[in-house]
């Protein structure tokens, strides 16, 4: 299971990133648009994000053209300026599929996004993405279960030997992270204020703070002596 942060914060990935064991980042268009006040800063966004991860973590930066063509070229940018192993994501629309058959077959990494039915994630899978992304909270938000959706991907791509791998992204909390781990995903993206959600349990901070107190209720050596003479 891999381990992803879904932000373009560097203050909230520096918190995080080094010292836990985070996989990569992941950033779209609009995480982007938070981050940054103008496009010229974008560049030198993700340029600090890529050093942070550094080499053995993923990036996936999404493109923001629509035509087969645009996406192409944009891509072959995208890796010219932030390396040829950051993770390419394409939206699963028509022009997205061409796009990321003809990258495939250039040994482009690719993440198949904006994915919402198993449909979709196996026609991505085919065109030779890595990953495919099910939005799973907004799926929950339609009244559709987004850890069934990633299940039903799981058992379309165990059942056809299909390499490609499920990347659970758009998390609201803990609980459909947990289902959708329970539902075979390879990957979740969250957010940093859900990985520190997820770290956190009030037993645990009470055990914590149990521990402290009965440590210092231990006397020092000295102070025994000095009990035991008066």
């Amino acid at each position: 299971m891999l381990i992803l942060l879904d932000s373009a914060d560097l203050i909230a990935l520096r918190a995080i990133i080094p010292g836990h064991p985070i996989d990569g980042v992941t950033t779209n268009p609009t995480i982007i648009s938070r981050a940054c006040s103008v496009k010229s800063e974008i560049p030198e966004l993700l340029r600090q994000i890529r050093s942070l991860i550094d080499s053995s973590g993923m990036l996936h930066i999404q493109v923001t053209t629509a035509t087969v063509d645009g996406i192409v070229a944009e891509a072959e940018t995208i890796k010219e300026q932030f390396g040829r192993d950051v993770y390419i994501k394409i939206p699963v629309t028509p022009e997205g599929i061409k796009a990321m058959a003809i990258l495939a077959q250039q040994g482009t990494r690719i993440t198949a996004t904006a994915v919402f039915t198993p449909q979709q994630a196996l026609v991505a899978a085919k065109a030779g993405a890595d990953f495919v992304a099910p939005y799973v909270n907004r799926l929950d938000d339609l009244v559709v279960d987004g850890s069934r959706v990633v299940r039903e991907i799981k058992q379309i791509f165990t059942e056809y030997s299909l390499k490609t791998r499920i990347l659970a992204a758009s998390f609201r909390n803990i609980e459909q992270v947990h289902r959708v781990c329970l539902s075979g995903a390879d990957a979740v993206t969250i957010s940093p204020e859900l990985y520190w959600k997820m770290l956190f349990h009030p037993l645990t901070q009470r055990s914590v703070e149990e521990f402290e107190r009965n440590w210092k209720a231990i006397p020092e050596e000295e102070e025994r002596n000095q009990n035991k003479r008066n």
